[in-house]
C-alpha cells in the first residue's frame, strides 16, 4: 500500500506528523468544553406567564386557552403542555426534531404578542426562555446572614450579586430563590377604614393619585436648558407618600398614616427556602445547555470574592451542591480506566510477544491514537463527556488490534527468513487491505446511530463519533508509525517458532471440527437460539444504568391547600427525620423550597414547579464515604417519613445531574395521564386507574399530581342588593381583592429609590394576620355612597367549598396523571405490568384516553433505534463484506459469527445482574464489530490458502492456525483492557461487561465455528473470481489476446 510505502521512505515526515498530531491534541483539551453529558437539543421553548392571585381555573380559561390556540399555529409544534395554579401558568412547547428553533422561538413571541391582546387588564409579559434538557443547575449560590432577613437577602442577591452573577460566561442567571420582590407596602388597617366610612378601593385610589409617574419637560432661561420635574412621583421620603391625603372637602382631612402605615417591604410571601433548617435566599447556578458544567462552576468560584465584595461584611455567600464533583470523578475514573485497559493490553501483548520492543510499538500506537481522535472530537464541534469518553474507552481494546496484527505478521515474516526492511514491507503490505475491511466493518456498525432519533441519537453520535475517529487514527498511524517503529527498533530473530505446541493442539482440534462441520453447524445456531430464546427476555432494561452520587430529593406534599407556614414546620420535622434515620454526621447539607414561586419571578416555576402552598422540595447531600445504598435509604425514609408525617405524601426525584437529564423534566420516571375535555368525564375512569396501579408491588410513591379538592371560599356578590348601595360586583371585588391580596396587578404604581436608581412597585393590601376568619371578611368596609356604610357582608354571602388546585392541559386536553418510582426492578420490568393495570381499569368514555409518560416513551423510543441500528449494523456489514469479497458466501461466513457474540453479551449481563440499556447494548454493537473484524482477517487468510489450491477444509484449517495466535492475542488483549471498564462505575460497567462477554463469545465462535462454515459453503465454490471483465485472468469470462 502507498501510506507504508510513503512512510518507510519518509520516516521523518512521520516523527513530524506525530509531534504535530501532540501540539494539535494538547490545544484541543485546553480548548474543548467537558461535561456529564453531550449537548442536548432538545427542541422546547418555555412561556411561564404570571398573574398574582388568579386562581387556576382564571389562568386556565383567561390566559392559558388564549396561549395554547395561538401556539397550534406555529411551524413545527409536536405538542403543548400547559400548567395552571394560583397566580402562575407555565406552558411547555416542545417541537418536532429538526425545527429551526431560531424561527420557532420568533413566532412564539409573535404569537404571544397576539395572544395578549386577549388577556384580562393587568396581565404583564411572559417570560419566554428555550430551557433543553441539558440547561440544568448544577449548584447554589447561598446568602446567609445573622443579622439579616431574607428580604434584605433578597434585595442583595437579586439588585449586587445577580447583575455580576449573570454576566459569567455559560451562566443562566434565574431571580433568587425563597424572597420576595421589594416593595412599598402600604398596609391598611380595617378598624380604621370602618372608622373613616372608607374602602380599600379608595385607599389604593388616593395613593395612585399621589404617586403618578409623568415625563418632565424642559424650561429654556437664558443660555440654560434646564429639566422640570416634578413630585408628582413619590421617591426617597416613604413619608411624603403617609402624608398623602385621601379624602378632602367639609370635614376633616384624612391622610393615608391615618389608616394605613407605610412600610418598606416584599410582596406578599407565598414560599421559603431553607438551607440546613434555616431560612435563606439562594441563586441556582444553572449552566446553558451548550456551557460547560466545569467551566461554569470554575467561573463562579473564582467570582466568589467580587460577589463578597458587593454585600455587607455580615452576609455569607457560599456554593454548595456542587455538581463538578460528579463530573469530574466520571470523566476521571473513564480516563483512569482508559489508561489502565492500555497497560493491560501491553502486558497481554509483551505477554504473547515475549518481546518488549514490539510491545512498546503497540502501546505507542494507543496515546498517539486517542490524542488522533481528540483532535477530530474537536474539529467536529464535539465536547469531552461520558460519551465520548466511553467510546475513546472503548476503542482501546480494538486500536491494539490494528498495531498487533502489523506486528504479529511482521514476526511472521522474519521468521520466514526474511530481511527486517523487507519483512515490514511485505507484512504491512499484505494486511493493508484486510485492516482496512477490518476497520470499515467495525465502524459500519456505528453508521445507523446518525439515523436514530432522540435520546439514543444525542448518546450514540458522539460515541460513535470517538470511535470512529480512533480507528481512523489508528489506521493511519499502524500504516506510518509502526513500519518506521518496528524497522528502527524490532531486532531480527525473534520471530515466534512457526511450530509451537499451541499451534499444534489447535491444528489437532481444527482437524475434529472441519471433519464435524455438518454437525457442528446446526448445533451451533440452535444452541445460540435457545440461548437468546431462553435468557434475553429475562434480562431487565433500563434508558441509563442508574448512579449513586451521595444525593437525594425529596417532595413533601402536605393536605391540599395547608399553609406555607405549617408547611414549613412540616418540613423541618421531615428534616429531622432524615437526619436521624441516615445519621446527623452523614448529612453535608440539605436545602428546600416551600410554597410556590411569588409572582414577580415566574421564571423560576421553569426551574422548580410546584403546585401549591401544601408543597415543598427537599435536597440532602450526604458527606463523602458516607456508603450508604441510595435505594435501601429511600425505603427506610418512607417508613419513617410516613409514620413521624401522617397525612403528608412524599416522592423521591432526580437529584443527580444524570437523572435531571434523563428525566426530561418529569418529577419521576413513572407518569400514566388520563386526559380528556372535562375533568367530569375523566376522573371517574382516573380513579380505576389509580386503584389498578395501586396493586402493582413495584411501585412506591405513587400518587395523583394534580390537587382536584383544593379549599375554596366562594364569595357571592348580591348585584341587586350591591346597587342599591350604589356598588357594582367589580366595585365589591376590588375591595376584596386588596383585603386579600394586594393591588400589585389590578392597580400598578411605582417608588423611586433615589439612592440606587431602582424603582420599587407600591401596594395597598391588608395585613393577612388580620384576614384570618370569615367574620373579619364580612366586616371589610366598601365604598361609601352618601349616609350608608356598607360592609362586605351586606351585599354578598359567604360559602366554603373546593375548586381545582391546578389544572393540567396536553394538547389543551384536560390532564388527571399519576407518578410513581420504581423499587427492586428496572424501569423496562414495569411497562408491560403497567400496561396491563391500565386495561384492567377497562375502556376509557368516550373522547377520554391513557397514555404513559415519563421515562417509558423514551425508553421504548431509544431501544427501538438501538434494535433498529443494530439490525442495520449486521445487514450493513453483510453487504459491505459482500462488496468486498464479491462473494455473499464469505460474507454469510462472516456474519455467521454474530449469534455467538450475542449469545455473549446476553450471558455475560446476566450472569453479572445487568441490565440492557444504552451503554451496554453499545458494548453489544461494538462487539459485533470487533468479531467481525477479527472474522474477517481469518477468512482473508482462509482464502490465500484455498487461492493457492488447497481444498475448502484444509484452507479453513491453515488459515485459522495461521491466525491463531494473532486473534487470541488481539482477543485477550481487548479483554484485558476492557476489565477495568467492567469493573468500574454502575454507569459504565455495563459496556465494559457487554464487549467483554460479547468478544470472547465470538472469539471462541471465530476460532471454532467459522473454519467449519468456511469450509461448508467454500466447498463447491470456483476459484475463478465474479469478474465480467474479459480482460481478467480470474474471471471465467477470461479472453486470451
Amino acid at each position: 500500500m502507498w501510506l507504508v510505502l510513503t512512510a518507510l521512505r519518509r520516516p521523518i515526515t512521520v516523527l513530524v506528523a506525530v509531534v504535530a498530531l501532540l501540539l494539535a491534541a494538547n490545544l484541543a483539551i485546553q480548548r474543548m468544553k467537558k461535561d456529564i453529558f453531550p449537548a442536548f437539543g432538545s427542541p422546547t421553548i418555555y412561556v411561564a406567564q404570571p398573574y398574582g392571585g388568579m386562581d387556576p381555573s382564571q389562568m386556565e380559561g383567561f390566559m392559558t386557552y388564549y396561549y395554547e390556540y395561538h401556539f397550534l399555529y406555529i411551524t413545527g409544534i409536536e405538542h403543548v403542555e400547559s400548567k395552571s395554579i394560583q397566580g402562575a401558568a407555565l406552558m411547555k412547547l416542545v417541537f418536532h426534531e429538526g425545527t429551526d428553533m431560531n424561527q420557532a422561538m420568533a413566532e412564539v413571541v409573535g404569537y404571544v404578542n397576539r395572544s395578549r391582546a386577549f388577556m384580562p387588564p393587568g396581565a404583564v409579559p411572559p417570560f419566554i426562555t428555550r430551557f433543553d434538557a441539558g440547561s440544568l443547575p448544577v449548584g447554589q449560590l447561598v446568602f446567609s446572614s445573622a443579622t439579616r432577613t431574607p428580604a434584605e437577602m433578597q434585595d442583595f442577591a437579586l439588585n449586587r450579586v445577580r447583575p455580576l452573577f449573570a454576566t459569567l460566561p455559560g451562566v443562566s442567571a434565574p431571580p433568587p430563590f425563597g424572597g420576595n420582590q421589594r416593595t412599598i407596602l402600604v398596609r391598611a388597617n380595617p378598624d380604621r377604614l370602618r372608622q373613616h366610612r372608607m374602602s380599600p378601593e379608595e385607599l389604593i385610589a388616593a395613593v395612585n393619585r399621589a404617586s403618578t409617574v409623568l415625563p418632565s419637560g424642559n424650561v429654556r432661561i437664558g443660555d440654560i436648558n434646564r429639566i422640570a420635574n416634578t413630585n408628582a412621583v413619590i421617591g426617597g421620603n416613604l413619608q411624603e407618600l403617609a402624608d398623602a391625603p385621601v379624602r378632602t372637602g367639609s370635614g376633616p382631612t384624612v391622610y393615608v398614616r391615618d389608616v394605613a402605615t407605610v412600610e418598606n417591604g416584599t410582596d406578599i410571601v407565598t414560599g421559603y427556602a431553607h438551607v440546613n433548617g434555616k431560612r435563606t435566599v439562594y441563586i441556582n447556578v444553572t449552566k446553558r445547555a451548550d456551557a460547560s458544567t466545569l467551566d461554569v462552576i470554575a467561573a463562579v468560584k473564582r467570582s466568589l470574592p467580587a460577589f463578597r465584595a458587593v454585600v455587607p461584611e455580615d452576609v455569607e455567600i457560599r456554593l454548595e451542591f456542587d455538581q463538578s464533583p460528579y463530573v469530574i470523578n466520571a470523566l476521571r475514573s473513564l480516563t483512569s480506566e482508559a489508561a489502565l485497559g492500555a497497560a493491560l493490553t501491553g502486558l497481554m501483548v509483551l505477554l504473547f510477544l515475549r518481546d518488549w520492543r514490539s510491545a512498546l510499538i503497540v502501546m505507542a500506537t494507543i496515546p498517539f491514537a486517542l490524542l488522533g481522535a481528540v483532535v477530530g472530537l474537536w474539529a467536529a464541534g464535539q465536547t469531552i463527556n461520558i460519551m465520548t469518553l466511553a467510546g475513546l474507552a472503548l476503542a482501546v481494546g480494538v486500536l491494539v488490534d490494528e498495531a498487533t496484527v502489523e506486528i504479529e505478521n511482521i514476526h511472521s515474516h522474519m521468521a520466514g527468513g526474511l530481511s527486517k526492511s523487507r519483512a515490514v514491507l511485505d507484512a504491512c503490505r499484505k494486511t493493508a487491505a484486510p485492516r482496512l475491511l477490518s476497520m470499515m466493518a467495525i465502524l459500519a456498525v456505528f453508521v445507523p446511530a446518525f439515523f436514530m432519533a432522540g435520546a439514543a441519537r444525542q448518546l450514540f453520535v458522539p460515541l460513535a463519533t470517538a470511535v470512529a475517529f480512533a480507528m481512523t487514527a489508528s489506521y493511519v498511524l499502524s500504516s506510518t508509525l509502526v513500519p518506521v517503529l518496528s524497522v528502527w527498533l524490532m531486532k531480527h530473530g525473534r520471530g515466534e517458532s512457526q511450530k509451537s505446541w499451541l499451534r499444534g493442539l489447535y491444528a489437532r482440534y481444527l482437524s475434529a471440527i472441519v471433519r464435524l462441520r455438518w454437525a457442528l453447524a446446526p448445533v451451533y445456531l440452535g444452541g445460540a437460539a435457545v440461548i437468546l430464546w431462553a435468557w434475553f427476555p429475562g434480562i431487565g432494561t433500563e434508558l441509563f444504568p442508574s448512579a449513586d452520587t451521595g444525593q437525594f430529593q425529596i417532595r413533601l406534599r402536605a393536605p391540599t391547600g395547608t399553609r406555607v407556614e405549617r408547611t414549613e414546620l412540616i418540613t423541618l420535622r421531615a428534616l429531622e427525620t432524615i437526619r436521624r434515620t441516615v445519621g446527623p454526621d452523614r448529612v453535608l447539607i440539605s436545602s428546600a423550597f416551600i410554597g410556590v414561586q411569588p409572582a414577580s419571578y415566574p421564571i423560576n416555576t421553569v426551574h422548580l414547579w410546584t403546585n401549591g402552598p401544601q408543597e415543598a422540595v427537599m435536597k440532602v447531600a450526604l458527606k463523602p464515604g458516607s456508603a450508604v445504598a441510595m435505594p435501601e435509604l429511600q425505603e427506610r425514609l418512607r417508613a419513617e417519613l410516613r409514620r413521624d408525617l401522617p397525612g403528608v405524601s412524599l416522592s423521591f426525584e432526580p437529584a443527580d445531574i444524570v437523572g435531571q437529564v434523563l428525566s426530561s423534566g418529569s418529577p419521576a420516571p413513572i407518569e400514566v395521564a388520563v386526559q380528556g375535555p372535562a375533568i367530569a368525564a375523566s376522573r371517574p375512569h382516573a380513579e380505576k386507574v389509580y386503584r389498578e396501579l395501586s396493586k402493582l408491588e413495584m411501585l412506591r410513591d405513587l400518587q395523583q399530581q394534580q390537587p382536584l379538592d383544593y379549599p375554596t371560599l366562594d364569595v357571592t356578590v348580591d348585584r341587586e342588593r350591591a346597587g342599591q348601595y350604589g356598588l357594582t360586583a367589580a366595585s365589591v371585588a376590588k375591595s376584596l381583592v386588596a383585603a386579600t391580596s394586594s393591588s400589585r396587578f389590578t392597580d400598578p404604581n411605582y417608588w423611586r429609590d433615589p439612592a440606587s436608581g431602582n424603582a420599587f412597585q407600591i401596594q395597598v393590601e391588608i395585613p393577612p394576620h388580620r384576614m384570618q376568619s370569615i367574620d373579619d371578611l364580612k366586616e371589610i368596609p366598601l365604598t361609601m355612597n352618601g349616609a350608608s356604610r356598607p360592609l362586605l357582608a351586606d351585599v354578598a354571602s359567604f360559602k366554603t367549598g373546593t375548586a381545582f388546585g391546578m389544572v393540567e392541559r396536553y394538547n389543551m386536553q384536560r390532564v388527571i396523571s399519576f407518578t410513581a418510582n420504581l423499587h427492586g426492578v428496572p424501569l423496562g420490568d414495569a411497562v408491560r405490568p403497567i400496561r396491563q393495570a391500565i386495561e384492567r381499569a377497562g375502556a376509557p368514555p368516550r373522547g377520554v384516553n391513557v397514555t404513559v409518560r415519563g421515562q417509558i416513551p423514551a425508553l421504548e423510543q431509544t431501544l427501538a433505534g438501538l434494535r433498529t441500528g443494530l439490525l442495520l449494523s449486521v445487514v450493513t456489514i453483510f453487504l459491505l463484506l459482500a462488496a468486498n469479497f464479491q462473494s455473499f458466501r464469505m460474507s454469510l461466513a462472516i456474519s455467521l459469527t454474530i449469534p455467538a457474540v450475542l449469545c455473549g453479551v446476553v450471558t455475560a449481563l446476566k450472569v453479572t445482574g445487568t441490565t440492557l440499556n444504552v451503554q451496554s447494548f453499545i458494548g453489544a454493537i461494538m462487539a459485533v464489530g470487533i468479531a467481525v473484524a477479527n472474522s474477517i482477517l481469518m477468512v482473508t487468510f482462509m482464502e490465500f490458502a484455498r487461492r493457492e489450491g488447497a481444498p475448502a477444509p484444509e484452507a479453513a484449517a491453515r488459515g485459522a492456525q495461521s491466525r491463531l495466535r494473532a486473534i487470541l492475542m488481539t482477543a485477550l488483549a481487548m479483554t484485558a483492557g476492557m476489565i477495568p471498564l467492567a469493573t468500574g462505575p454502575a454507569d459504565s460497567a455495563p459496556l465494559g461487561r457487554a464487549v467483554i462477554g460479547g468478544l470472547l463469545a465470538g472469539t471462541f465462535a471465530t476460532l471454532t465455528v467459522l473454519p467449519a462454515i468456511y469450509a461448508i459453503l467454500q466447498s463447491r465454490n470456483y476459484l475463478y473470481s465474479r469478474s465480467l471483465d474479459p480482460g481478467d485472468p480470474t474471471s471465467r469470462y477470461y479472453e486470451a489476446t
